[in-house]
């Protein structure tokens, strides 16, 4: 299946660009461009006739927001049993925002224009979409249930003898088995910058492959182009900083449930309710 993130039913452009970065390590193909998003241009209510279920819909999505607080359960609103037409004016609100996601071959994200919105599609072993949701969260439970679901528990350790040019990985390797080995639900992230420490093309290769590589990748272009993957080790996560020309410019690891620039606060949230609100009401008068 294609790692691209398609809308049923979506009103303008509904895809990700995806190509190699060609980096060393080897990752899921994800989009690296940056790319601008607006606000949604709400169509105006005569164009709207005959969509009240999508409407309605929306209306259950404000509520969600108005009541949702950090941590608690994702609050989760159905998709699959509207008309295409209803469908296609959720698209057309919610739009595209700055966070899109893979999890494995079944989950793709996409974040909607409003923080804390994520539109995520289940797929079947064939491809298939057997399941649209829109969730409310700091991030997609739906994600969250399964990124480190098969992953090893602890980190793997360094042998001996080591391959030709591989130095410093040793090290990092204890550090993050002593990380995952100790940490609690909550405890503060643990990151390593990898950018500031001495290292070789080896060494990071040596990392990836004692790490193994997960089946999550994260791009998020609100603070930058970054990209987020998931290791096959649990709770342990390469965070990638790219500039305009493409070039890491920082890359670290984390030690964490989830790196915080995936993560919507619970201001975003509450200023996503009111946005949404505010467009509703055009509709609802």
């Amino acid at each position: 299946m294609s790692t691209e993130f398609v809308i049923p039913g979506a009103v303008g452009p509904g895809t990700q660009p995806t190509e190699d970065d060609g980096q060393a390590l080897d990752y899921m193909e994800m989009p690296r461009e940056m790319a601008t998003f607006d606000l949604p241009i709400a169509p105006e209510p005569e164009d709207t006739v005959g969509m009240e279920a999508g409407k309605a819909r929306l209306n259950e999505l404000v509520a969600a927001l108005k009541g949702y607080r950090i941590g608690a359960p994702a609050a989760v609103l159905e998709l699959g049993d509207l008309a295409p037409e209803d469908l296609g004016l959720i698209n057309q609100i919610l739009g595209e925002g700055e966070v899109s996601m893979v999890a494995g071959p079944s989950i793709q994200v996409q974040e909607a224009v409003f923080a804390g919105v994520w539109r995520v599609l289940h797929f079947d072993e064939n491809g298939d979409v057997e399941r649209d949701t829109i969730e409310v969260a700091a991030w997609p439970n739906a994600v969250r249930d399964q990124v480190f679901s098969l992953a090893q528990s602890e980190a793997a350790q360094a042998e001996d003898p080591l391959p030709p040019s591989v130095f410093n990985a040793p090290s990092l390797l204890s550090e993050i088995a002593d990380k995952v080995s100790t940490r609690k639900v909550g405890d503060p992230t643990h990151s390593i910058n990898l950018s500031l420490l001495p290292h070789t093309e080896e060494d990071l290769t040596y990392l990836a492959d004692k790490l193994g590589v997960g089946g999550t990748i994260i791009l998020s272009r609100g603070y930058g182009n970054c990209r987020v993957s998931s290791t096959a080790t649990n709770n342990v996560w390469w965070v990638q900083y790219y500039n305009a020309q493409d070039t890491i410019i920082l890359n670290s690891m984390e030690i964490t449930e989830v790196p915080e620039v995936v993560c919507a606060a619970q201001e975003d949230i509450d200023d996503s309710a009111e946005r949404l609100m505010e467009i509703m009401a055009i509709y609802n008068d």
